[in-house]
């Protein structure tokens, strides 16, 4: 899936990653770095109600303004099938990649503003959206993890690119608070094996072209409701000594007690009056299958 192999004193020992990467995960591990991230980042969230199936996340939980927040619970059957929708066109520049760090809430990794030619187009986007970073949300089992939910079902991690819209901003970060400003393509992670080649961005997104989306907002501060939201259909595989590298992660500073960074993810959020499209059909085939 995202690595080949993640071994526990040495993560991303992967050939799925540059050697650079290699050293700024290893040094991420051995030295962690901690960000004070905006209030109420760090807060405990307020209660899921009925979704008993996990715990607590530590991001922010609801806004009183907030119309459009993210994540929600995707039902399938529920959702509309858009014919219009059209398939997702993803271009990443491998050489735009920056670094990877630790932000102390999540693992990000950034890539140069200025590589306009790397991101998505088409799908439910009018525009061309570059890509700006991407980065994780995990529990600290594999009972729960993801951001979004699929029939309340939950996934051990899950993956955001997040990418902005570079024909209507001049920046990234009048994107951010700007109408239809960000794109984020969410992949969900699941508990299994496969093997990957070089890295690439793109290689991180599962073959199969079916996606929802929605209307939403970014997940953490400022909790903007700027996002496009493309959750792909299929999950994406990974280790299991891949998804406890990352509860290795520390958010604590050296000399103080550690803390292992787990469950930063934000509690689901109502989807109110929004209409979740998707690019395919639902099938009885297909609910099944998710819930094996």
């Amino acid at each position: 899936m995202l690595w080949r192999s993640v071994g526990a004193r040495a993560p991303l020992k992967a050939a799925a990653f540059p050697r650079w990467a290699r050293r700024a995960w290893g040094t991420l591990r051995r030295h962690p770095a901690r960000l004070e991230p905006p209030c109420p980042q760090r807060r405990c969230a307020q209660s899921l109600g009925k979704d008993a199936s996990r715990p607590l996340g530590e991001g922010p939980g609801p806004v009183p303004w907030g119309r459009r927040q993210s994540p929600v619970n995707i039902r399938a059957r529920d959702s509309v099938h858009d014919p219009g929708l059209r398939p997702l066109r993803v271009a990443y520049d491998a050489a735009s990649c920056l670094y990877a760090w630790n932000t102390g809430y999540l693992v990000q990794v950034e890539f140069a503003d200025p590589a306009r030619g790397s991101g998505i187009s088409g799908g439910p986007l009018e525009n061309h959206y570059t890509l700006k970073q991407f980065h994780f949300h995990w529990g600290a089992a594999d009972e729960w993890g993801s951001e979004h939910t699929v029939d309340s079902r939950t996934f051990p991690a899950e993956l955001h690119l997040v990418h902005w819209n570079s024909v209507k901003y001049p920046n990234y970060q009048e994107a951010v608070m700007g109408e239809n400003g960000l794109a984020v393509i969410g992949v969900f992670l699941k508990d299994a094996r496969v093997a990957v080649g070089p890295f690439q961005p793109s290689g991180l997104l599962p073959a199969c072209p079916d996606y929802w989306t929605y209307g939403g907002s970014l997940t953490t501060p400022p909790l903007a409701e700027s996002v496009t939201w493309i959750l792909q259909k299929e999950p994406m595989e990974a280790a299991p000594s891949q998804l406890a590298a990352f509860r290795t992660l520390l958010c604590s500073a050296p000399g103080e007690e550690e803390k292992a960074m787990v469950n930063n993810y934000r509690p689901l959020q109502p989807l109110m009056n929004r209409k979740v499209r998707s690019s395919f059909r639902a099938t009885e085939e297909g609910t099944r299958s998710r819930k094996a």
